[in-house]
Order: C-alpha cells, then sequence, then structure tokens
C-alpha cells in the first residue's frame, strides 16, 4: 500500500517526449512506497472539466469509490484480483456503481492517467485494465523518455491514434487540472494511502475480494 506525504509544490514541464513532469521526489518506480503528492501551491485551478470515471448503474444500491494510482502495485493487484469479480457480480448487475479516482504519486502516474483518459469515458476502464496489467512492463521500460513511449503504445493498443495521444499528453492545463481534482477529493475523503475505497461514505483500506463481497451483501440487504 503506497501511503500520501504532505502535499508539496509542483511544476508542470513538457518533456521531450510530449509527457510531462511532475516536480516531486523520485526513485525507481519499482521501489517506490512513499512519494510526496503534489500541489498547485495556493493557485488557483479550474477543475470543472475533470470527469468523473464510472461503472454501473446510476441508481445502485451502493456506491464504492475507490483511489489508486497506476503505479501502486498493490492498486494492480486490486484491478486483477478484486475489480473483476466486482464488475461481474455486483456491477454489470446494477447492484454496485464503481467510481475510479486517479492518485498521483509520480509523474508517471499522472502521465498514465493523462493517456487512460485521452480515449474518455468510454475508452478509461479498457485503457485502465491494460495499464493496470502490464503496470511491471511499462513502469520499468527506462528512463522517462521509454515510459512515455511504452504509455503511447498502450494507447495506440486501444484504437487512439498519435496525433491524439500526443495532444492528449501535451494538455498542460489538463495536467494541472488533474492534479487539483486529485488533491481535492484527497483532502475531502482523508484519503492517505492506495487503494482506498470509500463504500456509501465510509472509508476502508484494501481488503480481499471475499471481505468486500460479504461487505456489500451486508449493505445490500439493509
Amino acid at each position: 500500500m503506497k501511503r500520501i506525504l504532505p502535499l508539496v509544490a509542483v511544476v508542470v514541464l513538457a518533456v521531450a517526449g510530449g509527457a510531462y513532469w511532475l516536480n516531486t521526489q523520485q526513485g525507481p518506480i519499482a521501489g517506490v512506497t512513499q512519494i510526496e503528492p503534489v500541489s498547485s501551491d495556493g493557485a488557483d485551478v479550474d477543475t470543472s472539466g475533470v470527469v468523473e470515471m464510472v461503472m454501473g448503474a446510476d441508481d445502485a444500491k451502493v456506491t464504492i469509490v475507490e483511489y489508486a494510482s497506476f503505479t501502486c502495485p498493490h492498486c494492480a493487484s486490486f484491478h486483477s484480483q478484486v475489480l473483476k469479480p466486482l464488475k461481474a457480480e455486483f456491477v454489470d448487475t446494477g447492484k454496485v456503481k464503481f467510481i475510479f479516482r486517479d492518485v498521483y504519486f509520480d509523474r508517471f502516474g499522472l502521465w498514465a492517467s493523462m493517456v487512460a483518459r485521452c480515449g474518455g469515458q468510454e475508452k478509461f476502464f479498457g485503457i485502465a485494465d491494460i495499464l493496470m496489467s502490464t503496470q511491471a512492463e511499462w513502469s520499468r521500460a527506462g528512463d522517462p523518455t521509454a515510459i512515455a513511449g511504452a504509455l503511447r503504445k498502450t494507447g495506440r493498443l486501444a484504437g487512439l491514434d498519435d496525433d491524439t495521444l500526443q495532444a492528449c499528453l501535451q494538455d498542460e492545463d489538463k495536467a494541472k487540472a488533474l492534479v487539483g481534482w486529485y488533491q481535492e477529493n484527497a483532502a475531502a475523503d482523508d484519503v492517505s494511502a492506495t487503494p482506498t475505497l470509500i463504500i456509501d461514505g465510509e472509508k476502508y483500506s484494501n481488503m480481499s475480494y471475499a471481505a468486500l463481497k460479504e461487505l456489500i451483501e451486508e449493505k445490500l440487504a439493509e
């Protein structure tokens, strides 16, 4: 589980690969367990255009919000071991509405989010599935340029063309909005680690599918 430390300032800069850097402390992706997230340092950031990524029926009895990072290994495990059966048993059957909220521990998590969001709501969860299932490969692709290239490859697998991906990764206003949106959400829900679940307004830490299923069934029976 990755833990979030106090907020620090962020500067979003364009790089040669057409993606963006977060000005935070960094180590090799595979070894990062704690890293300072980012702050707009008091600057006003318009987050109104950020789209909430949602699966399931609007009138579902139970709502689950997952706070996750694309560079968090525990989040990748949750995605494969918990989210997939959750979707099949409860989301696709209209019993649970699932909301994914991005957390940014590092520049690569932000880049991945910008690629996942590049195809809009329709493609987001499909791209997210690829990113989580291949996290060990693209996050270790090499230097930042190589990682940006690996993320573009994921986008192309999802049917996005190079011009579209380039535009998404060069959208500085979108990058700043996503960072500000993440901060607002994390502060409002008192999120300090990933993955964190907010189930009908109550906060829970990472759990097995068996434990989550039991909790959902209790709420559905209320």
